[in-house]
């Protein structure tokens, strides 16, 4: 069904699932809540993260369907307070592609701007999926088209120009609404992406396919990336690198994160923001939205970010806190195994082309663009900025009903334990990569309160507790033990808590046994 309103077009879905067509992983829309009320409410000041599953009415989603219009509610906020206004599609759109390049051609009430962007193909004869390079800065493109993709070389600053001053934005964004609006070229940079894949949707799909398109970027392109996977839900990947302040890194960690770019910093650098959220940048607390959230915009999409801790400025810490929220929504949705995050890399150049990243990346391309092999669905978080979930949520990840948003989820979310009648249960869901695993621990009371609570489990030999968070450890191999941290020891009956930690070897087969106090 597809209703005009205001001159936009919008198309009202039944939920919001993952579609499969072919080979491809991708919604068939820019905007799958476009239909969705929304309601502004009011803002209160959290310290912690926001829940990505609480409505803005203060009640909590049930279902997979239920995950759509909240994903515009959050979309709507990130854009009134962070991004900026994501437009919708022009009203005349036009263009061409060829084997070497696409040219975009845009109108919109009487006015108009035109950019470009070059193909290189892979060997074969295509239709190809495709990944957009934004500045030609992002993955190793010879890894991309090894693994049997295209590469789109995307120019943003045509469409969003760095220099500038907020009052004056230049690029073909601006040329269409004005160069005094208020949206920051991070998401006019976003919109030219969204303007290309809508010129491969009219070419026909025999040079590129329309329903398999990724994008990436690295540092400020990084920031690109992120913003532009969350926004269009036709990209089937989204692979942003090293993205730093403004990216993935969650805006209320990166204040205490030593070394770290600034909010004000990464606000007044470029117009890259919008230009409300100069009014937070001393105050992140007092969003209503984070950046898990934006992690959880791209649900349940391909999503591999990658990461350097090496480099203080990039705020890796606050990153993979924003990667492990984000992950949430992806694990509640049953499609786990669809989210990457690495950061333990060895190199720490900016932006350089990585040994380590080289297989999760190709293999996330097959998967989700080419619809073959099995997506990586590992978390390789280095120890020199392992951020803490727990340490920024009060808010627990629903089970919630209504089938699987994933076509093919490899690691399963948490399972609600069996009810027992006195003390407690303990459940285990890992992320498991070839070396290590990160594992989420989930403890729930019997049919009477707990005061305390301890979680026992043997390791398989070589395996190793490297990094625990939300609880305490007893021991690093073999026989270990974990114990409830200060603020999550006591549970009403039938109340749960979750803890983690990540480690190195293999955790495969083990069971948890929990003993209350």
């Amino acid at each position: 069904m597809i209703v005009r309103r205001a001159g936009a077009v919008l198309v009202l879905l039944a939920a919001s699932v993952l579609a499969v067509s072919g080979a491809a992983y991708a919604a068939p829309v820019e905007d799958e809540g476009a239909d969705c009320p929304i309601s502004q409410g009011s803002v209160t000041a959290n310290a912690t993260l926001p829940d990505p599953f609480t409505r803005i009415d203060g009640t909590r989603i049930t279902t997979v369907a239920d995950w759509r219009c909240r994903r515009a509610e959050i979309k709507d906020q990130a854009e009134r307070y962070v991004y900026g206004a994501k437009p919708d599609r022009p009203a005349t759109v036009g263009g061409t592609v060829t084997r070497t390049g696409i040219t975009v051609n845009v109108a919109e009430a009487g006015r108009s701007a035109s950019f470009s962007a070059t193909v290189d193909l892979p060997s074969g004869t295509g239709p190809f999926p495709a990944v957009v390079v934004i500045g030609g800065f992002g993955a190793d493109t010879a890894s991309i088209k090894a693994a049997g993709a295209a590469v789109i070389s995307y120019d943003p600053l045509a469409v969003g120009r760095e220099g500038t001053p907020r009052t004056n934005k230049q690029g073909a964004f601006y040329s269409l609404y004005g160069a005094s609006s208020s949206t920051g070229i991070l998401l006019a940079w976003a919109w030219g992406v969204s303007r290309i894949i809508d010129v491969i949707e009219q070419s026909g799909g025999t040079i590129l396919k329309a329903d398999a398109t990724g994008v990436t970027g690295c540092s400020r392109y990084g920031k690109g990336a992120i913003v532009t996977g969350a926004f269009d839900q036709r990209i089937a990947l989204t692979m942003p690198i090293e993205s730093g302040t403004g990216g993935a890194p969650i805006f209320r960690g990166v204040p205490g994160e030593s070394g770290a770019q600034p909010l004000s910093s990464a606000y007044s650098e470029q117009p890259w923001l919008g230009d409300a959220f100069g009014s937070y940048t001393g105050n992140p607390a007092g969003l209503p939205v984070d950046t898990h959230e934006l992690v959880g915009m791209v649900a349940p999409r391909g999503l591999f970010i990658m990461d350097n801790p090496h480099i203080s400025w990039l705020a890796a810490r606050s990153s993979s806190v924003a990667a492990l929220g984000g992950a949430e929504v992806y694990r509640a949705l049953g499609a786990t195994s669809a989210i990457s995050y690495w950061s333990d890399v060895s190199d720490g150049t900016h932006c350089a082309t990585r040994a380590e990243w080289r297989d999760p990346l190709q293999n996330s391309i097959r998967k989700f663009l080419g619809g073959t092999g099995s997506a990586p669905g590992v978390f390789r978080v280095s120890s020199k900025a392992a951020g803490s979930l727990a340490a920024w949520r009060t808010w627990q990840t629903p089970v919630l009903t209504g089938g699987s948003a994933s076509p093919s989820p490899t690691v399963s979310p948490t399972a609600s334990p069996s009810p027992v009648p006195a003390g407690c249960a303990a459940t285990v869901a890992l992320n498991q990569w070839n070396g290590g695993f990160v594992a989420t621990v989930r403890v729930t009371a019997g049919s009477a309160p707990v005061s305390g609570w301890t979680v026992s489990m043997t390791l398989p030999s070589g395996a190793a507790v490297t990094n625990t968070w939300n609880a305490s450890a007893g021991g690093s191999g073999g026989a270990v033990g974990f114990t409830n941290a200060a603020h999550n020891g006591a549970l009403a009956a039938g109340g749960s808590t979750e803890f983690g930690f990540q480690g190195t070897g293999s955790a495969s087969g083990v069971t948890p046994v929990c003993v209350a106090r």
